[in-house]
């Protein structure tokens, strides 16, 4: 229950990343043309408007200046506010599960214009595709009535947290360097906040697969997923950046959140600039 108070407490002040590591090392980075990221508009409908986030502000960096990036896509600002929250207990599809039953399992929160259904799945239920080719993901869903947008994150403490709870957790392949301590002391849950703002991120973005990515549409580079494995300055492939430590607890962070909460968020592609940028 503890992993899922910690959830309910990110999603709903939205104050609340594939992970991606690559055997390189800062000298090749350098040696390689750096490019122009672009993310291209495909003319389609983005959430907008009354996504509603409350914002609560906390001494900078925040999450809710994390979110502020979003601002510059197409549409302005969006905010988010936690809505309906139902707990499945009784694992009412089982423990394994694909595409169609993670999208059923979104759509038990109703469904709503402008709205995202999250379904965050614990550490003991095995999703299609986890650990091999995601960590999360979204998509949209489709009622009687209409098609609506959800999103999925699994827990991976006990799967596979040197792939989808980095930089809290070794690697499982490419530098193998000392992992960060986790700032809310659980490396599955702290891992899901990363792969939950990337998700987020991406829905509002891009919700339908014609809003902003770069790359083929069936495998689409999005706001968050476009920059992997940036968190500070000074990230490069194996190596999260610099980023703010706790000086009681030595925990690593870039994000503050309310009640003293602090949280690692990934760097989000900005429209302004065409870079990938990062809180610290």
């Amino acid at each position: 229950m503890a992993s899922i108070y910690h959830l309910v407490i990110l999603f709903s002040l939205l104050l609340l990343s594939h992970f991606s590591c690559v055997a390189s090392t800062r000298k090749l980075t350098a040696l390689a043309e750096q490019h122009p990221l672009v993310l291209k508009y495909h003319n389609g409908q983005l959430l907008n408007g009354n996504v509603t986030v409350n914002l609560v502000w906390t001494p900078p960096p925040s999450v809710s200046s994390w979110w502020q990036t979003t601002e510059a896509y197409k549409g302005g600002p969006r905010s988010v506010v936690a809505g309906n929250q139902v707990l499945d207990e009784n694992y009412s599809l089982g423990k394994s599960l694909k595409t169609p039953q993670v999208i059923s399992l979104a759509s038990k929160a109703g469904i709503k214009n402008n709205a995202v259904n999250v379904v965050l799945t614990s550490s003991d239920v095995v999703v299609d595709g986890f650990c091999m080719s995601r960590c999360g993901t979204h998509g949209a869903g489709r009622s009687k009535e209409s098609k609506f947008a959800y999103a999925w994150v699994g827990n991976s403490e006990s799967q596979c947290p040197g792939q989808c709870a980095w930089p809290f957790h070794q690697p499982i392949y490419g530098p193998q360097t000392p992992p960060l301590v986790a700032p809310n002391g659980d490396v599955g849950v702290d891992g899901m906040v990363i792969n939950l703002a990337t998700v987020l991120a991406g829905t509002v973005t891009n919700p339908f697969n014609n809003g902003y990515y770069q790359g083929p549409s069936d495998a689409p580079l999005e706001a968050v997923s476009a920059c992997p494995g940036k968190f500070g300055k000074g990230a490069y492939p194996g190596y999260p950046g610099e980023v703010l430590v706790d000086k009681t607890t030595g925990a690593s962070y870039n994000a503050n959140g309310v009640n003293g909460r602090k949280y690692l968020l990934p760097a989000m592609w900005d429209p302004k600039t065409s870079t990938c940028k990062t809180l610290v």
